[in-house]
C-alpha cells in the first residue's frame, strides 16, 4: 500500500504598487493576524492555474480586474508556520477600475502606504517578501528556524 503524499497549501498575493506606494489591507474578523497589514491574497482552489487565482482573488477583495496574463512572478517563499505553504508573490502595472474595499467584512482599511514607511503591524512575511522583491531575490523561506 503506497503512502499519501505531501500537499502544500498554494496561494497568491499581489503587490499592487504605484507612485512608490504599496497597496495593504488591514485583516478584520478573519480569525488570522487580524488587526494586521497584508497584500491582497487568496487561496488557490485547485483546478485553477495560480495567476488565474490571483486575479479572482483580487477582484473578489478590492474589485479591479486584471488579466492573469498581465502578472509578472516578483517572489516565491516556502512558508511554515501553522502549516506548510507555497505562496507565489505577483505584481502588475495593468489593471481595470480603482481599488476598493470589496470585503468589508474582512478588512476595516485599505490603503496606499510608501514601499520604505509600511505600518509597524504589517504582517512579517509579508514584509519580508517585499523586500527580497525590492533587493531582487526571487525565492525565499520564512518560519523554518
Amino acid at each position: 500500500m503506497q503512502k499519501e503524499k505531501f500537499k502544500l497549501i498554494a496561494t497568491a498575493h499581489l503587490f499592487l504598487i504605484r507612485d512608490g506606494k504599496i497597496l495593504l489591507a488591514r485583516r478584520f474578523n478573519t480569525g488570522y493576524e487580524d488587526g494586521n497589514y497584508s497584500l491582497p491574497a487568496g487561496h488557490h482552489d485547485g483546478s485553477e492555474s495560480i495567476t488565474y487565482a490571483m486575479a479572482r482573488e483580487t477582484l473578489e477583495e478590492i474589485g479591479i480586474r486584471i488579466n492573469p496574463s498581465d502578472l509578472k512572478m516578483a517572489h516565491v517563499m516556502h512558508k511554515k508556520q501553522a502549516d506548510e505553504r507555497i505562496d507565489f508573490f505577483f505584481t502588475t502595472d495593468k489593471w481595470l477600475g480603482e481599488p476598493v474595499n470589496a470585503e468589508p467584512h474582512k478588512c476595516d482599511d485599505l490603503n496606499w502606504f510608501p514601499l520604505d514607511s509600511l505600518p509597524k503591524n504589517t504582517i512579517p512575511y509579508v514584509r519580508t517578501a517585499l523586500a527580497n522583491y525590492l533587493k531582487g531575490t526571487y525565492f525565499s523561506e520564512f518560519g523554518w528556524n
